[in-house]
């Protein structure tokens, strides 16, 4: 090999690992929250003079970022991190925790309010349950790093699931621990659309106002109606997915 071509492949091989580095660091703080959904991103120009490197290598690196879905690049405004989006299938119970951690994001869990007592005719609504019934109320917010991801509104039937009274919610979800306990036959859900107002509204950190999604679920066991779960979140933090064949 020449001298030219050892100095061209020194220079590509330079390239590379200066790109991977910016990569990197862009990622870095962009996961953990350090540029949260909306923070502009340095200028290519700036970034191109901190990393000393050319505009063409942060250039690659920024739409490689656009493609991953972690960044936007809007025209003559800059770059700006996104708002992730979070995936779950319509038909499935899925767990919060793991839309959040497959965002690359931090999950945590905050008990708001904890209370049995006896039914109310709005729990037997819920419930789909004409009978006297004792329920456990929870609400609590699960958040995707510093962020509220979703407000989570639950009575639990603990005629059907007594050993909830004594289950420790502080530090584990509801939704997880029905899961693991209480074998299900039956699940509904209702998906609708809400403006979010009050309580909802301040909870999740948006205004009064921001559009939401709200995800509905029933279960029963055979024994009867389990629990009732309202699910709401900022509209433009999760999206839900069905898949269909024909049929035969």
């Amino acid at each position: 090999m020449s001298h030219t071509e050892k100095m061209g492949s020194m220079a590509t091989a330079k390239e590379a690992t200066l790109h991977q580095r910016i990569l990197s660091d862009i990622e870095n703080q962009i996961v953990s929250g350090a540029w949260p959904p909306g923070h502009r991103i340095p200028f290519e120009l700036a970034l191109a003079e901190q990393y000393d490197c050319s505009r063409m290598t942060v250039n690659k690196v920024l739409t490689q970022l656009a493609r991953a879905g972690l960044i936007e690049r809007r025209k003559r405004s800059g770059s700006f991190v996104t708002h992730p989006q979070a995936q779950s299938a319509i038909l499935e119970i899925h767990d919060i925790k793991s839309e959040i951690l497959s965002l690359n994001l931090p999950y945590s869990y905050k008990l708001v309010k904890l209370a049995e007592r006896r039914g109310r005719p709005e729990d037997s609504r819920r419930l789909q349950f004409a009978g006297p019934v004792t329920v456990l109320e929870i609400t609590c917010i699960h958040y995707a790093g510093s962020r509220p991801f979703c407000l989570e509104d639950r009575v639990i039937n603990l005629d059907a699931v007594p050993d909830a009274a004594n289950a420790d919610f502080t530090t584990l979800p509801p939704g997880p621990w029905l899961i693991n306990q209480v074998p299900w036959s039956t699940a509904e859900h209702q998906i609708r659309a809400i403006s979010a107002e009050g309580e909802a509204a301040a909870s999740l950190d948006v205004a009064k106002g921001t559009a939401c999604l709200v995800v509905e679920r029933r279960t029963w066991s055979p024994s009867g109606p389990i629990t009732h779960v309202r699910l709401t979140y900022p509209g433009d933090r999760h999206s839900l997915v069905a898949r269909f064949t024909p049929a035969s």
